[in-house]
C-alpha cells in the first residue's frame, strides 16, 4: 500500500468510540477517502477527487514519492465532479453544484485549471469569473458570461481543449470553441444546428456530431464531414423512435460508434459508416444497457463496454483483441470486476479500479509491459471487507409479467431465512437504478440485522428505454406495484419474516415508502422518509425542477397533469397510514422543499398516526454535516428497531436542531 498517499487523504478523517454489539455508525457516516483517481499523460502525477463535508476537492500527487504538489478546494456546495489532464503538467476541473448529499449534481459550466505543482490555479470559464482574471475571453478586453463543458482534451495539444459553450439563455444554440487552458482565450470552431447540443469529435479533434433537443425534448443527431460547416440530420427521435448518441470513432475515423436507445430492448452499441450509411450492431445484452464504455488505453477509441446486471462483465467488439485479453486477464487475476479508468498516453501504465457489492473498491497501478500490479489506495480502507454484508442479484416478475431485477443484501453470517427486512426503493426515480455496488445505507441496515431489498421498478434505468418509459405517469401506480410485488416475492421465498418488514427511502424513495404503507395495509410495520416529496401538485410550483429549461415539460411527461395527482399524493392519504412513520428533511432543500415533509407530518398527526421527525434548517437534499448524518441514522435505527427489533447505533449523538 502507498502509505504516504493514504495518510494524506485520511488527514481529515475522525473516529468515535464504539460499543460492542451495536452498529458502529462511523463506518457509514465517514466519507470515502476519495472518489476517483487519474494518472497524468506522462505518468508523473496522480489527481484525485476527495469528498469533504459539503464539497469535493481535488489533490495532485507526484507518483515518485506520493507528495501532494497541488490542490483545489471549491466553494460550499460545489463539487469537482470531473477532471481531465490536458497535459502532463495541467489539469482541467469541471464544477457541479448540489444542495445536499443526495441532490443530483447540476453542472455549473465552470472550468478551473491548475498546474500539477499547484501553480496558476484559475477559473477560466463560468458565471463567477472575475473581469480582471483570465476570464472566458473571446477578445482581449471582453469577458462573456457563459457555461462551458469539455468536449475533447485534444491529445497531443498541451495548451488547448475543445469545449461546448452554452450562452445564458433558454434553450440556447450551443457552439464549440477552442479554449486555451492558460490564458482563458477562446476561438470559435463550430455552431450547433440544434438547441442544447453536446458534440462529438473524431480522433483528430474535428467536430463531427451534434446531439441535442429543444423544449419539446425530442432528440436529434446531426453529422458533418471533415472541414465542413454543413450539418446533415442523421436521426430524429420523432421519426425513428430511437435516441442516438456518439461514443467515439474507429482508429482511422472511418466508422463512428453510436449508443442507440431503441423503443424496445436494452441499448445497443452500433457502428455507422458515414460514407456508405451502413449500420452494424456490435454489442447488445439481452437484459441490461451498457454501464460504462471501455476505451483503448491512452486513446479515445471505444473497444467495448462494461455491463452490470446479475453479474458484472466486460464485452468487446473483438473478443480476440489485445484490449479484451488484457481485461479478461485482469478479471481473472483480481477475481472481481475491473475497469481501467485512466492511462498514460503511451498506454504502458494504467489505473485499474476493482470493486464488489461488499467492497467500495480499490485502485491499482498496472504495468502493461511488465504485467505487474501495485496497490495504490482503497476507497474506504477502514472497512474489513471480510465482515461486510454480502450482496446478491435477484430477479422476479411483476404482477403484469414485467421482468424485475434488483439486489438483496443480507447480514454477514446470516442464512438468509425468515429475516426482518427493510425494503429500500431508490430515489430519482427515472433512469436511476441500483447497481449492486457497495451501498452505505444497505450495509448499515444489514449491520443492524436486516435483510435489505432493492428493486429496479419500472422507470429505473439500465434495463432498456421501454423499462424506463413504463414508469411514465405511474407514481403511486404500477411503479408502486413493482415494489409491493418484490416485497411479497421476498416473503414467498422465505427470506423475509412477513410480520417484520418496514419500507424506507429518500427523495422519490421516501414517496414510495409513504405510498407503500398507505396502499398496502398490513404489509409493512413502519415507514421512513428522508427528504421526500409527498405533495405531487406542489412539484409544479415549488422546487427547482420546473425552473430548468424544459422542466415543466418534463414534469408533465413523467408525472402527469398536476390536477390529477392529488389522489396519489401521500399528504392526502395520511388517514390510510396506520403504522409508525419517521420523517426527516432539510430547510435548504431545493429539490424536495421542506414544506413537503412539514405537510406530511401535519397530515399524519391530524390522522392520529404516530410520527417522529427530524429537521435541520441548514441542510439540503440530504444531510452533509457528519454530526447531522450521525444523529439522523441513530434516530432511523432506533425507529426501525421499535418495529423490527434490530440493533441500534453504538453512541448517542448530540441533540438535533429544529427547522423554523
Amino acid at each position: 500500500m502507498r502509505k504516504t498517499m493514504m495518510a494524506a487523504l485520511l488527514a481529515l478523517a475522525c473516529t468515535v468510540p464504539t460499543v460492542a454489539g451495536a452498529v458502529d455508525l462511523e463506518k457509514f457516516v465517514r466519507e470515502e477517502t476519495f472518489k476517483d483517481v487519474k494518472i497524468s499523460p506522462g505518468g508523473d502525477y496522480f489527481a484525485a477527487t476527495v469528498p469533504l463535508e459539503d464539497i469535493t476537492a481535488v489533490v495532485i500527487m507526484r507518483t515518485s514519492d506520493n507528495k501532494i504538489t497541488g490542490s483545489f478546494r471549491p466553494p460550499r456546495n460545489n463539487h469537482a465532479t470531473r477532471f481531465d489532464w490536458v497535459s502532463n503538467e495541467r489539469l482541467l476541473i469541471e464544477l457541479s453544484q448540489k444542495f445536499g448529499s443526495l441532490d443530483t449534481p447540476q453542472r455549473t459550466g465552470e472550468l478551473y485549471a491548475i498546474d500539477a505543482n499547484g501553480g496558476r490555479g484559475e477559473l477560466l470559464v463560468g458565471y463567477r469569473v472575475e473581469s480582471n482574471g483570465p476570464g472566458t475571453r473571446i477578445q482581449p478586453k471582453k469577458v462573456e458570461a457563459v457555461a462551458a463543458f469539455l468536449t475533447d482534451e485534444l491529445a497531443g495539444d498541451d495548451r488547448n481543449v475543445l469545449v461546448a459553450v452554452w450562452p445564458f439563455s433558454d434553450d440556447p444554440f450551443t457552439r464549440v470553441e477552442r479554449l486555451d487552458v492558460r490564458s482563458g482565450h477562446r476561438v470559435a470552431v463550430a455552431r450547433s444546428p440544434v438547441r442544447r447540443a453536446d458534440f462529438a469529435t473524431d480522433n483528430k479533434g474535428e467536430v463531427r456530431f451534434a446531439h441535442g433537443a429543444g423544449s419539446d425534448n425530442v432528440n436529434k443527431l446531426y453529422y458533418r464531414e471533415t472541414g465542413s460547416s454543413q450539418w446533415a440530420l442523421v436521426n430524429d427521435e420523432a421519426i425513428t423512435g430511437r435516441i442516438e448518441t456518439v461514443i467515439g470513432f474507429s482508429d482511422d475515423n472511418s466508422l463512428a460508434y453510436l449508443k442507440v436507445q431503441e423503443p424496445k430492448g436494452p441499448d445497443q452499441l452500433v457502428s455507422w459508416n458515414p460514407a456508405t450509411k451502413e449500420r452494424r450492431t456490435l454489442l447488445v445484452d439481452e437484459v441490461v444497457d451498457p454501464y460504462r464504455i471501455i476505451y483503448r488505453n491512452g486513446t479515445s477509441v471505444p473497444v467495448g463496454a462494461l455491463y452490470v446486471g446479475d453479474t458484472t462483465r466486460s464485452r468487446f467488439f473483438d473478443e480476440t483483441s489485445a484490449d479484451a485479453r488484457l481485461y479478461h486477464s485482469l478479471e481473472a487475476a483480481f477475481k472481481q470486476p475491473v475497469l481501467i479508468t485512466s492511462s498514460t498516453r503511451d498506454g504502458k501504465t494504467v489505473l485499474v479500479e476493482t470493486w464488489t457489492g461488499n467492497d467500495p473498491g480499490s485502485f491499482y497501478v498496472f504495468d502493461t509491459v511488465g504485467k505487474s500490479a501495485q496497490h495504490l489506495i482503497s476507497r474506504s480502507d477502514w472497512l474489513d471487507v471480510d465482515t461486510t454484508a454480502p450482496v446478491r442479484a435477484v430477479s422476479l416478475k411483476a404482477r403484469d409479467g414485467l421482468p424485475l431485477h434488483g439486489y438483496l443484501t443480507l447480514p454477514h453470517g446470516s442464512d438468509g431465512r425468515n429475516l426482518p427486512m427493510v425494503v429500500l426503493p431508490h430515489g430519482g426515480p427515472y433512469d436511476v437504478f441500483d447497481d449492486g455496488r457497495y451501498d452505505i445505507e444497505s450495509q448499515m441496515l444489514a449491520d443492524a440485522g436486516y435483510a435489505v431489498l432493492q428493486i429496479n421498478f419500472r422507470g429505473s434505468g439500465n434495463y432498456g428505454r421501454a423499462h424506463t418509459q413504463a414508469g411514465a405517469r405511474q407514481w403511486g401506480g404500477t411503479m408502486q406495484d413493482d415494489v409491493t410485488d418484490a416485497t411479497r416475492w421476498a416473503i414467498g421465498q422465505g427470506i423475509a419474516n412477513k410480520d417484520r418488514i418496514c419500507i424506507y427511502g429518500a427523495s422519490y424513495g421516501a414517496y414510495s415508502a409513504m405510498m407503500g404503507v398507505a396502499r398496502e395495509q398490513g404489509l409493512y410495520k413502519c415507514a421512513a422518509g428522508y427528504v421526500g416529496v409527498y405533495d405531487l401538485p406542489m412539484m409544479f410550483t415549488r422546487g427547482d425542477i420546473q425552473n430548468r429549461g424544459s422542466g415543466a415539460t418534463y414534469l408533465r411527461e413523467w408525472l402527469g397533469d398536476p390536477a390529477q395527482l392529488g389522489p396519489v399524493s401521500p399528504v392526502n392519504l395520511a388517514g390510510q397510514i396506520k403504522v409508525p412513520v419517521f420523517l426527516a428533511a432539510g430547510g435548504e432543500d431545493e429539490r424536495a422543499p421542506i414544506e413537503h415533509t412539514k405537510r406530511m407530518e401535519a397530515a399524519l398527526k391530524k390522522a392520529g398516526t404516530p410520527v417522529e421527525s427530524l429537521y435541520y434548517s441548514t441542510e439540503g437534499h440530504g444531510f452533509y454535516r457528519p454530526e447531522h448524518r450521525r444523529e439522523y441514522y441513530s434516530r432511523l435505527l432506533a425507529f426501525l428497531s421499535q418495529s423490527l427489533g434490530g440493533a441500534t447505533a453504538s453512541a448517542t449523538p448530540p441533540a438535533g436542531s429544529k427547522a423554523p
